[in-house]
């Protein structure tokens, strides 16, 4: 595998979180456009960086069907285990058809983690190594939640951060915007327009 400067990190783009029938849905009613805004960025998002070569590490999150593997010390994770959500094997945690990785590329990663961080108990940090990625394009569902606390470790972590806002979405518009406001003073936030130029910059 040829090295990469910037990897793609997408979050939690699964049905549970995405589809209109998800117990998760991030807050979003069933017929939001939100939700289709975000699946078409997203996607956007992913043939960009495929037709760039830059890899793609899909993070997934999903727990064993009794629950023994959730620690239940936050109230988001309580309420995960109470709506029987995002449990491994089930639709809920599969990937949103829309979004679903490449598994025949040697450029996309599928991780599995359990908490909200998706560094924390996961091999993310070995599959980035792997890579040799410097630069992080992080994106996904909830932008408050696992993005926010992705970003954070990231940057912790000495990689420079870019968040793609249009592939991102929380529970209310406040709560997404207060979410990136946050994460400005660790990483880039790009809108449309600076995403797009992103993109446009790279080789293809």
């Amino acid at each position: 595998m040829q090295p990469a400067t910037t990897a793609v990190i997408a979050l939690h783009y699964q049905n549970e979180v995405l589809h209109p029938d998800g117990k998760i849905r991030v807050g979003l009613d069933s017929d939001s456009p939100v939700r289709q805004n975000v699946l078409d960025a997203a996607s956007a998002m992913f043939q960009r960086a495929r037709a760039c070569g830059l890899p793609i590490v899909h993070v997934r999150i999903a727990f064993r069907p009794d629950y023994a593997d959730l620690l239940t010390n936050m109230p988001i994770m309580r309420g995960v285990a109470a709506s029987n959500a995002m449990t491994e094997g089930s639709w809920g945690a599969q990937f949103h058809e829309q979004l679903a990785p490449d598994t025949g590329s040697p450029r996309e990663f599928i991780v599995k983690h359990t908490r909200i961080n998706a560094f924390f108990g996961s091999p993310l940090e070995e599959v980035l190594r792997i890579v040799d990625a410097k630069r992080l394009l992080i994106a996904g569902v909830a932008t408050h939640s696992v993005v926010e606390g992705t970003v954070r470790h990231a940057a912790d972590a000495g990689y420079e951060v870019l968040v793609a806002a249009p592939a991102c979405a929380s529970a209310s518009p406040v709560t997404h915007q207060a979410a990136l406001d946050s994460m400005s003073l660790m990483a880039q936030i790009l809108d449309a327009n600076a995403l797009a130029q992103f993109f446009d910059e790279l080789p293809s």
